[in-house]
């Protein structure tokens, strides 16, 4: 598993005191307002002096980043999160290590493909599962479905809805 994880994106610049807007990428944009560091591709730590949410967004300040020139340097720039500074509750997952799981039926232990992607839509995630011949099957991530994630196995097994994969 990746230590670092991307976060969130440097999207635009806020006020004239070098704030810069990000867009989150984790389920709620106040998790990175409870983050006092963040990081660099390079692995370089960047500290957060403050942080508030705005709509969806987050606004921050980075330490050493002072002024709207210097701010806007950093438009495009990705983010990362050591993953030890977040403690997720049980049941919860980063995407990041969803990503690749063998997703197998719970009954049958038929293979369906590889968790490829995930959709957050606000009602509940969507699971992408690359099958083997090439088809996308969408997944809920629902208890009714998901009966177990083995990180370690790398396996997800579920019991699909009655016609979730016809076509």
């Amino acid at each position: 598993m990746k230590q670092m994880l991307e976060i969130c994106k440097i999207t635009s610049v806020v006020g004239l005191k070098g704030e810069v807007k990000v867009q989150p990428w984790c389920d709620d944009p106040q998790l990175l307002c409870e983050l006092d560091t963040l990081y660099r591709k390079s692995g370089d730590p960047v500290t957060v002096e403050r942080a508030r949410v705005q709509k969806n967004m987050a606004v921050l300040k980075l330490k050493g980043t002072d002024t709207v020139e210097e701010a806007q340097k950093l438009r495009g720039a990705v983010l990362y999160m050591d993953r030890d500074d977040v403690e997720l509750p049980e049941g919860s997952w980063f995407i990041a290590d969803l990503i690749g799981l063998e997703v197998r039926d719970t009954a049958s232990g038929e293979v369906y493909g590889k968790l490829s992607d995930v959709t957050e839509t606000g009602a509940n995630d969507v699971y992408h599962i690359k099958a083997h011949d090439g088809r996308l099957l969408l997944v809920p991530a629902i208890p009714e479905v998901i009966d177990s994630i083995d990180l370690e196995g790398g396996v997800m097994t579920i019991t699909p809805l009655e016609g979730l994969f016809d076509i």
